[in-house]
């Protein structure tokens, strides 16, 4: 039986809710199948143009998304409960957690839409309801949701009238995780009064909750939102022709194009739009043929063995609401279409073969991808560089801080021009290195990480000796070793230039040279790109051991140290030296002897001509003028964009030049929100970033020994850089002046706080959910293709 929520009344409907509350510890002395009887799944999806389906879209789902996807969606949201869709709702919660850092063996995986697809399903992978799947009635609906009685807890216990919590609050991403089933929801709310839904956050507003309660108590009728338009069944019918031609050249394609895409959000902007919603598709690999049912082949990686013949690549509509974290849109344009073809299909080579799905084979993409041009993986690459870096940045992961402790807190990417790698004498060195570019995804993901690392170690060494000789040989006397080497974009391509940020556990990376000059750039290649890709995306597995996540950790210091390296082949020999010292101050000696000897022994000057003592910044600034006609279009992380007047963006430039230990006491990322004292412009979003200094970057578990806080500073951007904010400020423009100067004056956790007081919007604000609404709402609107929810479980309490 489903109740319609649309005929209950609400005053009974609480009134019967606090008598049943009372007495919940009555309740739990019984057995709940007795009761209600025996708990199965229900049929909650309504078809999308009743009316039950029409409240639940359009009353129920935005505060579902605007109150609990905010925390719960990603691989960490708590309790594996994940509310970014209505299957995902159904499915409930687990106890285990998807980030265990110390497991001994991988995890079974639970991914959405991928491991299974029912709740029948998923109850047998240890899933529990949070609704009520015993007898349907309105009472039983609301005692015996998970949801609904969160949700009463935290109204009858909203947070205490203080402005930082205190007592046991705990907010750290390893906290203690309860996910109480239904039967222990009593014993929960007897132990944890306070930690109601949503969790160290404001409670909702009393209508807000009523819509929640009702929906609960009518049986929570949901609806799918999944059909695709009309105008775009076209583009989706003529990709899925493109990927799944039957020669072997385009089956091989398909194959890379998946195994860089399968993280990726599609959309096709060359179709009419019929709303101002853009849908989002992804790629997946099927047993069946474009113009049959899609059956989904899961596996843990995406060139695990199909067990299947034929593989067929399809595209299906993304089914849960789109979050920042995990959101890289990727257009499927006419025009993208034309270049692929003409890179990777009409050249004339053949693909005799197309290669098996062994583990050390399709590990490897230098050996599984060797008969397609080198030159049209590169381009398609770099043609695409921010989206390309965006999978190791957000891809597979939610929360990286094993990964993201290897690279520095803000640095430059650029690349190698394509014409020089896009060259026959390129493509013969890389086929002769082969098995020294061996990957970690090979192994399992239950592995041992210590010996496995001393034998990548030796095969990079290997490498990096054979790479420095032929470099050696082809940059004699510094010949051609200039800028002339860095790819500028074809003088269009704002993918030429990157900067990353990294905010401790997660990162963000940005098309432009943004900031400062930093301390590292990175300099890219074919071979270099396309294996952080497959260590870090395609062959990273967030459900592997401990042992596989470390290694590949490991794997992925030698990753940077030789994109790094790359960059310092175009300074003098000795400025080498001399950064690279900088760089890895009090490292031990063994990297020390690495770093000195495989990595750097490359002995030729360079090309380029020094006229100061400051080699370094004189490179950075050549980098800067050489890219400067495709930085120009990447403006939109400039200050100069801010709306406001001249007087309030020097006050904006003079906050973001806080130095050292007065920037360490600010978080990873604040979030800003001016009202321009002009009533016609709309309120300013930026993002103040701070920036953590490091002696060095090679120590895997210990960082905080390795830090530099004196040289710690801040970057502050136009827009909203990141998905995690820590603080969020709401200010007046005309008080700009007063909030900066405070801000200058920082020496301690108390001038913080002070600051705070005066312009942060804390989690304890009553005003939390309207900032938060208005903040999404302008973000959407600036960025319509690039957004998604912000993730709030990384908000300080200070």
């Amino acid at each position: 039986m489903t109740v319609h929520f649309s005929k209950l009344t609400r005053r009974p409907l609480l009134l019967s809710l606090v008598l049943i509350v009372s007495g919940c510890a009555t309740y739990a002395g019984f057995n709940l199948d007795q009761i209600y009887g025996k708990p199965a799944p229900q049929k909650r999806i309504l078809p999308a143009e009743t009316s039950l389906a029409q409240r639940y879209l359009n009353e129920v789902k935005p505060l579902v998304e605007n109150r609990c996807v905010v925390c719960h969606a990603c691989y960490d949201a708590p309790c594996q409960l994940k509310m970014s869709s209505a299957e995902g709702i159904d499915r409930g919660a687990n106890k285990e957690k998807v980030y265990q850092g110390t497991r001994l063996i991988a995890a079974n995986t639970t991914r959405m839409f991928v491991d299974a697809h029912s709740t029948e399903e998923w109850r047998r992978k240890g899933f529990t309801a949070v609704l009520n799947e015993r007898m349907q009635s309105a009472e039983a609906n609301t005692q015996l949701s998970v949801i609904s009685r969160m949700l009463l807890l935290k109204q009858n216990h909203p947070l205490p009238d203080e402005k930082v919590l205190s007592g046991d609050w705990d907010f750290s991403l390893d906290r203690n995780e309860q996910c109480p089933t239904i039967e222990e929801m009593s014993a929960y709310e007897q132990s944890y009064p306070l930690w109601g839904m949503p969790y160290g956050l404001p409670k909702l507003a009393d209508n807000e909750n009523q819509i929640l309660m009702d929906w609960v108590a009518a049986g929570a009728p949901m609806a799918l939102q999944y059909d695709i338009p009309l105008e775009v069944k076209p583009q989706i019918a003529a990709w899925e022709a493109f990927l799944n031609t039957d020669d072997f050249k385009h089956q091989l394609t398909a194959r890379y194009l998946y195994e860089h895409w399968f993280v990726s959000h599609l959309y096709f902007p060359d179709a009419e739009q019929s709303s101002d919603h853009t849908p989002f598709f992804r790629l997946v690999r099927s047993r069946t043929a474009p113009g049959k049912p899609v059956d989904i082949i899961a596996t843990r990686r995406p060139f695990d063995d199909p067990g299947v013949k034929r593989v067929y690549y399809r595209i299906l509509p993304v089914r849960e609401t789109i979050i920042d974290k995990t959101h890289m849109p990727f257009a499927l344009s006419g025009e993208r279409m034309a270049r692929l073809k003409a890179h990777f299909i009409e050249p004339n080579y053949t693909v005799s073969a197309l290669p098996g799905y062994t583990p050390e084979l399709a590990a490897n993409p230098l050996l599984a991808f060797e008969q397609l041009p080198v030159g049209a993986r590169y381009r398609y690459m770099i043609d695409n560089a921010q989206h390309t870096i965006m999978g190791f940045i957000k891809g597979p992961v939610c929360r990286g801080q094993l990964a993201l402790n290897v690279i520095n807190d803000r640095f430059w990417v650029v690349f190698v021009d394509p014409d020089i790698a896009d060259s026959p004498q390129v493509a013969a060195f890389y086929a002769t290195q082969a098995d020294n570019l061996r990957l970690p995804a090979e192994k399992n993901s239950t592995t041992l990480p210590l010996h496995n690392w001393v034998t990548y170690a030796k095969q990079q060494g290997r490498f990096l000796r054979a790479k420095n000789a032929y470099l050696n040989d082809a940059f004699k006397n510094g010949q051609h070793l200039t800028t002339d080497l860095i790819w500028d974009g074809d003088g269009t391509n704002d993918n030429a230039a990157l900067t990353i940020f990294r905010h401790f556990d997660s990162a963000t990376v940005v098309k432009g040279l943004v900031g400062e000059h930093p301390k590292t750039a990175w300099v890219l290649d074919y071979s270099l790109i396309e294996r952080i890709h497959y260590l870090l995306v395609a062959g990273f597995d967030v459900y592997g051991n401990f042992g596989h996540q470390l290694l590949t950790r490991m794997y992925m210091d030698f990753l940077r140290m030789e994109g790094e390296s790359n960059f310092l082949s175009l300074l003098p020999p000795a400025t080498r030296r001399t950064e690279l010292a900088n760089w890895y101050q009090d490292s031990n000696q063994s990297l020390l002897h690495y770093l000195e000897g495989d990595i750097n022994d490359f002995s030729q000057p360079s090309g380029i001509e020094y006229t100061t003592s400051n080699p370094k910044t004189e490179l950075l600034g050549m980098l800067q003028s050489k890219l400067k006609e495709v930085d120009q279009n990447n403006t939109r992380y400039s200050l100069d964009n801010v709306q406001l007047s001249k007087a309030s963006l020097n006050q904006l430039r003079a906050l973001a030049r806080i130095p050292g230990r007065q920037a360490t006491l600010f978080p990873e990322l604040t979030f800003i929100m001016i009202e321009p004292t002009d009533p016609n412009t709309q309120p300013q979003l930026l993002t103040l970033a701070r920036n953590s200094a490091h002696k060095n970057i090679s120590s895997l578990f210990d960082e905080e020994k390795n830090r530099l806080p004196s040289n710690d500073n801040l970057t502050l951007v136009n827009g909203l850089l990141g998905s995690y904010p820590s603080a969020f400020w709401h200010i007046r423009e005309a008080d700009l002046p007063d909030v900066v100067s405070q801000a200058k004056r920082i020496y301690s956790e108390e001038d913080y706080r002070a600051l705070l007081d005066n312009v942060a919007v804390r989690r304890t604000n009553p005003a939390f959910w309207a900032f938060s609404d208005k903040l999404n709402q302008i973000n959407r609107q600036n960025r319509p293709i690039e957004s998604g929810l912000l993730d709030y479980n990384r908000l300080e309490n200070r």
